[in-house]
């Protein structure tokens, strides 16, 4: 098939794109897929038309080319007017296929699928509106009560009117506050006193205008994926200090990964029982991933959903794949295949 797989863009999770997109690209191009990668929002500066999608391709060099712009992204955010850069949408009308291995905002939220579902483009992933809800940590909560899915306690909160002190609503610390529509663990704090608490709202809203307060629960994070409506096997994920932030998630020997989690039958069956619960209260098509804390009382809270989870090397999805004896690439073809359907 004749691919787009699209990587990068002007989200504050732009460099873990780029790390999935050139890996999905390549793996599919092992496949025997004509796969080229492209930065929606930088664009493709020449496209040799006459052969769009050819059999030789260096996927390293448009990587390099894609990740040349990383310094000048701030500056085309205050003076260009439209997100698609140049050549990206006829590129996309012309491939059979347009892998998404874009995270955050302008990716994953909803706003590409909305224009490819309108020109008739066929993606990777779930549809423009179950992607809005999903990334919107806010209303996933809401779905999740609505739906009897255990998750921490929280509300949303916005720069014009924000609780000054948890405290005052029965919350103690520590608290957690985090964007309303991050990811990679990206804007998320762990305030365990008014000082800190201030300090995370501060850093909070220069990110997003909407965030969330949540209480903090203390344990161990599960993920599970669902593939197709199918969970797949869970993993355990222990930092080696800290918690499970952006330098925990995407640097090697960070975090201790185990999958299988070594957790009893009967929890494994919980997590991915609420994780297709989850899967199909917002929604969602193809394929999902979504986090876990278990407390030592072996109580369960899901705490997101993740439309189009990382594909990096460090990357959850394929470590559960690899258990059912799926590589890599026979991964990221899967992953197409389900979509397509």
């Amino acid at each position: 098939m004749k691919i787009v797989v699209l990587a990068g863009g002007n989200s504050t999770e732009r460099e873990v794109s780029i790390v999935s997109g050139s890996g999905i690209c390549r793996a599919l191009r092992s496949k025997g897929h004509q796969a080229v990668l492209a930065d929606p929002f930088c664009g493709q500066e020449t496209v040799d038309w006459e052969d769009p999608f050819p059999k030789e391709y260096d996927v390293e060099q448009a990587t390099e080319y894609i990740r040349s712009f990383n310094g000048k992204i701030e500056e085309m955010k205050k003076t260009r007017k439209e997100f698609f850069g140049e050549n990206i949408l006829e590129l996309c009308k012309a491939a059979d296929f347009v892998f998404l291995g874009l995270h955050g905002a302008n990716g994953e939220d909803g706003r590409i699928q909305a224009v490819f579902d309108l020109m008739g483009i066929r993606y990777s992933g779930s549809d423009h509106l179950s992607s809005a809800m999903a990334m919107d940590k806010g209303i996933t909560k809401q779905i999740f009560l609505m739906n009897g899915i255990p998750t921490p306690r929280g509300l949303t909160m916005n720069k014009k009117k924000y609780i000054r002190n948890p405290e005052e609503i029965g919350m103690d610390f520590p608290v957690v506050v985090k964007t309303c529509n991050g990811g990679s663990s990206i804007g998320v704090y762990i305030a365990g006193n008014q000082k800190e608490y201030d300090k995370a709202l501060e850093e909070a809203f220069r990110y997003e205008d909407k965030i969330l307060l949540e209480e903090y629960i203390k344990g161990t994070e599960y993920t599970a994926a669902v593939v197709d409506g199918e969970a797949y096997p869970v993993v355990e994920i222990v930092p080696v200090k800290g918690f499970y932030d952006y330098e925990n998630k995407y640097q090697p020997g960070a975090t201790k990964e185990t999958c299988p989690a070594p957790i009893s039958k009967e929890l494994t069956r919980k997590i991915q029982e609420y994780s297709v619960m989850a899967y199909h209260a917002l929604g969602l098509k193809a394929y999902a991933r979504f986090d876990f804390i278990m407390t030592e009382e072996e109580e369960l809270f899901c705490l997101e959903g993740n439309t189009l989870p990382g594909m990096t090397p460090t990357s959850l999805i394929p470590q559960e794949a690899q258990v059912l004896g799926m590589d890599y690439a026979t991964l990221c073809e899967k992953l197409m295949e389900v979509s397509l359907k």
